[in-house]
């Protein structure tokens, strides 16, 4: 039950949760996790942009993925449980339908995520990930709710 947990991470507090509820289930189901950082190369580049190095931008991007994953490796290995990590790096895209995808060709049997929890036009705004994975993932999805502002 749940032997290869899926956990995306992208720097936030809520990822952060999820990945200390992925380890809790890891340490006692005897499962491992794979960390999971999406790169969307075309998403970090202002469309305004004239003039700049974007291979220099995209290199930034990737650099900071690595450390994210580098990090949520090095905690989730604090515990007895076995992790990996990859980083996917796409033009354009969602990342919640890359994740979707990935825990169908890895293959993942749960998907641990952060979610903020927006709503009205907060979630209409800046969308939501979470909702993707949700939507297209072919495994059970735990959502982990960030800490509510007070």
């Amino acid at each position: 039950m749940y032997r290869n947990i899926l956990v995306p991470i992208d720097g936030s507090d809520t990822a952060s949760r999820g990945l200390e509820e992925a380890i809790r289930l890891a340490k006692a189901l005897g499962s491992q996790i794979r960390l999971v950082h999406v790169v969307n190369e075309r998403a970090g580049v202002p469309a305004d942009l004239v003039g700049i190095d974007l291979r220099s931008v995209v290199e930034d991007q990737r650099h900071r993925g690595e450390e994210l994953l580098a990090a949520a490796r090095d905690r989730a290995r604090k515990e007895p449980i076995e992790v990996n990590t990859l980083l996917i790096e796409v033009w354009g895209g969602r990342a919640g339908a890359l994740i979707a995808q990935h825990a169908k060709d890895w293959p993942a049997e749960l998907i641990v995520c952060g979610t903020h929890g927006r709503r009205g036009i907060a979630r209409l705004l800046m969308g939501s990930d979470a909702e993707e994975i949700v939507r297209q993932s072919p495994v059970p999805v735990l959502l982990v709710r960030g800490v509510a502002a007070k």
